[in-house]
């Protein structure tokens, strides 16, 4: 077993792994113009810009950290370099025959002669230290004025991302259908239906023709599923709210504007708006599973179709991130940012189920 503990990265290092991520998207932004799937390549676009959202922001947040320690012992070397100045200032040599005898004569200026000569090295030292504090400190402000630049291009990046996305997945053709839309039979659940879990259960047991596009079996899967999306959950599988509401599933809080993928192969059953839910994607991706994601400001795909595995479907809502405040927060260390609430429930066999069952922690 290892025991090493592991070491804290470096700003240095979290800025330049930034700066090296946020290249890699622009990178493939560019090139996402001549992809053959040019949907999946701006889809790769946009998590590259939120991986590098991410590392920026843990860099930013050690240059911070780092800054103020620096001040910190720039401000206590400093008071020792005048404690030390002052001295020295009291035994300034004087070859004045006065200087001599007074007060204490030669001898007591000799003493304070090999005072001085014990001083000066140990002043020496204090003003290297200071000297490499600053040296440090100037080079921590340049790291961090270099990522808010490029922080600023990513930001821009991204936009252009979500925007081409959104025309890419209208212009999309040539996906699989598993079936055709019953749209009546669609329309009466969800006017009949008066909560998400009710209109869930009802499109579970919905009657669908299977096509020529049989999902694929995931056996042992569960337990891997990578999480729709970025973020942190705030409430658990049937964890009650502030107002004592406990739902079937889990609320986790994501970034304005954050991309929402598949988990896995799935056949969209519905996307659209529901209720008070916002927009709701409901993805089978299995028979008797459902996977449903309620929050979402725009959702992708036609009812029927069989989405691959990290296909995007769809975005949360907000706006374009604030580059001032998201530099004040990462700085500060603080979760401010995260807006945005995506609702995940998984139900098997038409019952809710705990999703940590199927998503990686």
């Amino acid at each position: 077993m290892n025991n090493a503990v592991a070491q804290p990265v470096s700003p240095v290092a979290l800025a330049q792994a930034a700066r090296e991520q946020f290249a890699a998207a622009h990178a493939q932004l560019e090139a996402a113009d001549g992809a053959s799937n040019r949907v999946k390549a701006l889809s790769n676009v946009i998590r590259a810009y939120e991986e590098g959202l991410e590392a920026m922001r843990a860099g930013l947040r050690q240059i911070s950290l780092r800054e103020a320690e620096l001040s910190e012992a720039f401000e206590d070397e400093s008071g020792q370099v005048a404690a030390l100045l002052g001295v020295l200032v009291t035994l300034q040599p004087d070859a004045t025959p006065e200087a001599l005898v007074h007060p204490t004569g030669p001898l007591g200026r000799a003493r304070a002669g090999m005072l001085v000569s014990s001083v000066t090295p140990a002043m020496q030292e204090a003003a290297d230290v200071l000297r490499v504090q600053l040296q440090e400190a100037t080079i921590l402000r340049e790291l961090q004025d270099e990522a808010v630049a490029t922080l600023s291009i990513g930001l821009k990046d991204a936009q252009q991302a979500r925007t081409e996305l959104s025309q890419a997945m209208s212009d999309r053709v040539g996906l699989p259908k598993r079936f055709v839309t019953d749209n009546e039979r669609l329309r009466i659940l969800i006017e009949s239906s008066e909560t998400l879990e009710s209109f869930a259960s009802g499109l579970a047991v919905m009657d669908v023709v299977d096509g020529v596009a049989p999902l694929p079996d995931f056996g042992a899967t569960k337990g891997t599923w990578p999480m729709p999306v970025r973020g942190r959950i705030l409430r658990g599988f049937n964890e009650a709210d502030a107002a004592g509401v406990a739902r079937p599933g889990v609320l986790v809080a994501t970034r304005q504007l954050s991309l929402v993928t598949s988990p896995w192969p799935a056949t969209v059953r519905y996307h659209g708006a529901f209720l008070d839910y916002g927009n709701v994607m409901i993805l089978e991706p299995s028979n008797d599973v459902l996977l449903v994601l309620a929050g979402l400001e725009e959702v992708y795909g036609e009812i029927g179709e069989v989405i691959p595995e990290g296909a995007a479907i769809g975005l949360m809502g907000g706006v374009a991130l604030d580059l001032a405040a998201f530099v004040e927060n990462a700085e500060d260390g603080t979760g401010a940012g995260l807006s945005e609430t995506l609702y995940i429930e998984v139900r098997e066999g038409g019952q809710p189920v705990d999703p940590a069952v199927w998503f990686t922690q």
